[in-house]
């Protein structure tokens, strides 16, 4: 399984043609305690880079984009009942939607980790 980061903070974690995606630990840490998550309906048609879900903390409201074009395949339910699983475990059991992945040449402008971490420091 294979990870990659985007500029605003979210994760990917692709296996196969279905990409989990997530927002990154860095992520939450500026938002600070997350209150709220409101996430895309399964079914949605996602284009790269449009808003697809929203996080809101006890600072600020943040959208979460669709990092490649897709289709929401599944949603992370947990997360309306416990959003602060973002804050405990953003790069693991706070994922927020699956997408299909429609075109596999849009992961090419993404990130690994090490320059992920390069770009955050």
């Amino acid at each position: 399984m294979t990870t990659l980061y985007t500029e605003d903070h979210e994760w990917l974690q692709i296996d196969g043609d279905v990409v989990t995606v997530g927002i990154t630990d860095y992520a939450q840490s500026q938002l600070g305690d997350v209150v709220f998550v409101e996430l895309p309906k399964v079914g949605r048609a996602l284009k790269k880079a449009e808003a697809a879900a929203v996080v809101e903390s006890v600072k600020a409201a943040s959208d979460v984009y669709a990092p490649i074009t897709g289709e929401v395949v599944a949603i992370n339910d947990a997360l309306a009942a416990e959003p602060a699983l973002v804050n405990s475990d953003a790069d693991g059991k706070a994922w927020f939607f699956k997408l299909k992945l429609a075109d596999k040449s849009e992961l090419d402008g993404l990130m690994d980790a090490d320059a992920y971490k390069a770009h955050t420091a």
